[in-house]
């Protein structure tokens, strides 16, 4: 396979087949970034996830997400062999406001990302679509299904996250190992063809 166009932050290994290609897994708070890590990752993940408190009520918006009980304050980390050349490293980025002075740091190396989208609360997920932008990272849009999420069409949900056509938008349950590779392989398939690069899952 030709690896040509993935030279932001692939490594070639000591034996000399496998790549490694850094991925953020974005989104608001409470999208379920640090789910999808768990539910698809080949190794045991590094969750750097504490319990909430009654201090941080005023702190961070639990609406919609009232029942949360943790939250990441640095970031989550999982691997996953999408085929005998390919290795995704997967950096979870922390939700609230408050820690978004992280991101920077985060996104160094990144080629590509998932932004994970609660339908309930589109606004959770502005600010990881922003720095996409901001940072030029080219990434898909994961809408993770849950229980009481309203079914709203695909396109529908693209317009009122203004996401350009070429931005590939999904639906997935981070919950389920299969569903998040799926999401994961979109992500390879969309860098795929912006950079003419020959990838195929197995």
């Amino acid at each position: 396979m030709d690896f040509k166009g993935f030279d932001r932050s692939d490594r070639q290994t000591a034996g000399g087949g496998t790549r490694s290609v850094k991925v953020m897994i974005a989104g608001g708070f409470g999208t379920g970034k640090t789910t999808l890590v768990r539910s698809v990752s080949d190794i045991k993940p590094l969750t750097t996830e504490e319990t909430l408190t009654q201090a941080s009520v005023d702190v961070d918006d639990l609406i919609g997400v009232a029942d949360k009980l943790q939250t990441t304050v640095s970031l989550d980390f999982g691997k996953i062999g999408i085929n005998d050349e390919l290795v995704l490293y997967l950096f979870g980025t922390p939700g609230q406001e408050r820690f978004w002075f992280l991101w920077n740091g985060l996104f160094k190396g990144a080629l590509g990302a998932v932004v994970l989208v609660d339908t309930r609360r589109l606004a959770s997920s502005f600010r990881a679509i922003e720095e996409m932008e901001r940072q030029n990272v080219p990434f898909v849009i994961a809408l993770n299904v849950f229980p009481d999420s309203t079914n709203h069409p695909v396109e529908e949900i693209r317009d009122a996250l203004d996401i350009p056509e070429h931005t590939p938008v999904v639906t997935c349950d981070a919950r389920d190992r299969n569903s998040s590779r799926d999401v994961l392989i979109a992500l390879i398939r969309h860098l795929k063809a912006r950079s003419d690069v020959a990838l195929e899952p197995r």
